[in-house]
């Protein structure tokens, strides 16, 4: 088969693993290669995710490079056994590659532990919401471009919602006071927030103000639990689309970020409480 054009961010992240394996044992991709019959453009093309492999090729490469990480080598053949196509790809021609690989990490974590300091969990946004969180950006989309990405995120949410996935949200009171479209919709949605919370799997924790010193790490966080610690994914809102980390450093330094902001934030039910005094505090302004 020929070389793959794109990539998905998991084929990519199956080749950066196997690079790493790679890497470990001291082999450069030629030395690689000439061990198991592969040729160093073949190493290389795997390497990125341009070329799939079997699991058959996979675990003979984990034995000359003398990978003894049974769990990992057993996770990498599984993702090497899925087929087909998921839901998000439905819309490739209309959304930029940002919000497949969102969709895609998420679809395959174990778990998801999210921290937000600007707006709402996307994955508890309600389609109000979500639609005056996409009408704010500037330039303004059109209305069809903001329609899309509303309906995109809500089905996103099937993953949490199916009971599929755990989510453990942190939410700073920024987040849970930042109005988008105005209070009306933002009492809407922090109602919405005290009824998620109370669903089974999913598990959503204030950080107030007077927290002495806010444990997160400035931006909003989703950490992607994998199959095995060495899959899990770190992935970064920013302004220019979603950023994506699995180096072994930034998953360690952001596993000890999140058990902070859980020493921090208060328990559930105090979190309910809070969420609904903002709520009572923003319904006074439109009462």
């Amino acid at each position: 088969m020929p070389p793959r054009t794109n990539p998905t961010l998991r084929q990519r992240r199956f080749g950066a693993e196997m690079r790493r394996m790679r890497e470990r044992a001291g082999f450069g991709g030629s030395e690689l290669g000439r061990l198991v019959g592969m040729n160093p453009a073949q190493v290389t093309q795997m390497e990125s995710g341009r070329i799939g492999i079997s699991a058959d090729r996979l675990r003979t490469i984990a034995a000359a490079c003398n990978c003894a990480n049974r769990p990992l080598v057993d996770a990498l053949a599984d993702t090497i056994s899925e087929r087909g196509k998921g839901w998000w790809e439905e819309y490739r021609e209309v959304l930029t590659t940002d919000f497949l690989e969102v969709a895609e990490t998420e679809h395959h974590a174990k778990s998801l532990s999210v921290c937000t300091t600007t707006y709402i969990p996307g994955l508890l946004q309600t389609g109000t919401y979500a639609a005056a969180v996409f009408a704010r950006i500037y330039p303004p989309l059109p209305r069809k471009d903001v329609d899309v990405r509303t309906a995109f995120r809500v089905q996103r949410q099937q993953v949490v919602r199916s009971g599929k996935i755990a989510l453990h949200a942190y939410i700073h009171e920024a987040a849970l006071r930042m109005q988008f479209g105005g209070p009306k919709i933002l009492a809407d949605q922090l109602e919405a927030l005290v009824e998620d919370s109370m669903e089974d799997g999913i598990s959503i924790r204030v950080v107030p103000f007077d927290v002495d010193t806010y444990p997160g790490a400035g931006e909003n966080v989703t950490f992607a639990e994998g199959p095995v610690p060495e899959l899990d994914t770190v992935q970064m809102d920013v302004s220019q689309g979603s950023l994506f980390f699995d180096a072994p450093a930034d998953l360690a330094k952001h596993r000890a970020i999140f058990a902070r902001m859980d020493s921090a934030a208060l328990p559930e039910d105090g979190s309910r409480d809070f969420i609904r005094s903002i709520k009572k505090e923003v319904e006074a302004k439109y009462a």
